[in-house]
Formats: C-alpha cells, structure tokens, sequence
C-alpha cells in the first residue's frame, strides 16, 4: 500500500457572496517559487465561478482574491464554471473547466500567458445530442447499457427552449504537446475517454467528433475495473510526466448504503502512447475518512483535480465534501513502485 499523508484542509469557503456555499475541485499550477490556485467557487443555488489565490508553500496561502477571477459571460456557462484544471504547453496556461447553461454540461476552455488575463476560447467538446452520440456509436456496435444509464435520461428533459446535449466533463489536457500534437482527457459517463493528435485545436469540428463516435471504443482511456470505481471514473489531475509513464490521478466512484462515494485513484499510461493502460492500483489512493471528506455538501467526496511535484513528493489537491479544499501528499517514487506490481 501507499502511504498517503493527509495534510489538511488549506481552503475553506467565506462571508463573499461568491464563495460563501463552498469551494472545491481546484485547478493548480506551480511557477516559480509561486503556486496559484483556481478553484470553484460556489454560491446560492449552486451558480460557479473561479476564484483565484497564491500558495507560498503548499499549504500556505499568500494571497486570495475577494472577487471571482472568471464569471459567467455568455449563454453556454450562464449557471456556472466549474471544476478548473490548468496546464502550461509552450508558453501558454490552457484552463480547462466545465460550463454548465442549467441544463447542458460541457467542457470549455481558456487561455492566458500570464494567468492574470484570459480569452474564453468556449466550448471544445463535442455539442451532440444523446441521441446523435447513439447513432454514430452503433455504428460499430450497440452502445454499453452503462451509457445508456447514465446518458439516456437527457433525451427527455423538460426544458425545450434549449437544445439538450449529452454531456461532457472532466477536460484537462496533457501538459505538452506530443510528437507536436496536442492529447486531451474528457468525461462521458461512465468512462474516460481520449483524444489524441490534435495538430490544433480548430480542427474539432463536428465531422471530427462523428469519426470520433463512429471509432469510439478505440477512445475509451479508463473504465470501471475494481470495487472501489465500479459505479464510474473521471479524469482528476492531469497527467504527470514520469519517467515510468504519465501517471494518473482520477476519481473513482461506487454507490453504497449512504450514496456515491468518490475516492483518489491512480493509472499509468504509457510515455509515447498515452491511449495504452499500463498499470493501475486496484485499491484507492485515499477515500473520504477524515470528518472534512465525509460530511459537507456532498458527503464521502474525495475529488482529486489539481497537482503539484516538489522533489519526490506529489501533493494532491482535493475537493472535500464538496465544500473545502484539502491537500494529500505522497512519494513520487514509493507510487510508481507500487503501480509496476500491477501492469497490464
């Protein structure tokens, strides 16, 4: 087993009428001897903005902004941004959170060269219908009953003056371009899912995501394996170059008695072909124990999204019950150890 240290809880929600129901789910980034932290905040009827603080050491914070460093400003994110994930590639901060309208939940993205002013580039997953994700699906194959379960319900909202969407979280690139390409994880329920050799970003179109669909097996990254995740997974940090693999922390969630409990999970995927498995824990990382895990807004939450490396150590960063934000540490090297006991 891995030994994890939990650290703490660095992040707790304020008066400010932006933050004042909760933050949690953080994206993070080190530059410098300086680690900025974006985080969902949240306020009344569960509307999301990003707020912004500095780290001077990983649970120290510096600095903390009293207003939303990003807001809702336009239609496709009217309720709220959430869930941040932030990477550097070539000069360039790529903020990847999930815009929520009320009804549609779907990947967006920003970018920044000094992480003070950023340019909404909007959506960049796929806008299709469960239905259209259906068709394209069955065209090499019926579609798995779990995305049937849990994307099927949207054909039959009752909201009509929007088109409703099957959707889409958990986007976070990997933090460099690959043979000059771009990689970049995504969320479908149940499974994590892959897009790979993107040479730029406009050529997402629609006729990229029905090829996408129509090859659709051959993008499922991660799906559910053991006990701990058998409900489903989700993209967490993003991935950490090593010189083992890219390692992966994601969310893996199972139903008990009291609900959904999400817990830290880790993969390794291979260097030069991150579409390739190479080994992953059959046991969590970390799964709500501690009283700031197990009783918030949302009980037993341990949502893993942002992540930092100072020497051998990983620091996790984590929404807690879905109202705090806490941080867990590890070794690097005691964890890539442990995952080569269980290649594929």
């Amino acid at each position: 087993m891995v030994h994890v240290n939990k650290l703490g809880v660095v992040l707790r929600k304020t008066s400010q009428v932006f933050e004042n129901e909760g933050v949690m789910n953080p994206g993070v980034i080190k530059v410098d001897n300086t680690i900025h932290m974006f985080y969902r905040a949240v306020t009344r009827d569960n509307y999301s903005t990003i707020g912004y603080c500095t780290l001077s050491s990983p649970m120290v914070v510096e600095h903390r902004n009293e207003t939303p460093l990003l807001f809702p400003q336009s239609q496709y994110e009217f309720q709220g941004l959430e869930d941040p994930r932030i990477v550097e590639i070539e000069g360039t901060y790529y903020m990847t959170y999930t815009a929520f309208d009320g009804i549609n939940a779907l990947g967006a993205l920003a970018t920044s060269t000094d992480l003070i002013h950023w340019q909404k580039q909007g959506i960049i997953v796929p806008q299709i219908t469960y239905e259209e994700f259906k068709h394209f699906v069955e065209s090499e194959g019926s579609v798995s009953e779990k995305y049937v379960r849990f994307n099927d319900y949207q054909k039959s909202h009752d909201k009509q003056d929007r088109k409703i969407f099957l959707w889409d979280k958990n986007l976070m690139f990997f933090p460099k371009k690959i043979d000059n390409k771009f990689y970049f994880l995504h969320r479908i329920k149940p499974n994590i899912q892959i897009v790979v050799d993107i040479e730029n970003l406009d050529d997402l179109t629609l006729e990229f995501w029905q090829n996408y669909f129509s090859h659709f097996d051959e993008n499922v990254l991660l799906g559910s394996k053991y006990p701990h995740e058998v409900s489903y997974v989700g993209s967490g940090c993003p991935p950490i170059e090593t010189a083992d693999g890219w390692l992966l922390i994601y969310h893996g969630v199972h139903d008990s008695v009291n609900g959904y409990v999400y817990s830290a999970c880790a993969a390794l995927l291979d260097l030069k072909n991150p579409k390739k498995e190479i080994a992953r824990l059959p046991y969590p990382l970390f799964s709500p124990e501690k009283e700031w895990e197990l009783k918030g807004e949302v009980n037993n939450v341990c949502f893993p999204s942002g992540a930092i490396v100072e020497d051998d150590t990983l620091y996790i960063y984590y929404g807690a019950a879905d109202e705090r934000i806490a941080v867990a540490s590890l070794s690097v090297k005691e964890l890539l150890t442990e995952l080569k006991l269980y290649t594929i």
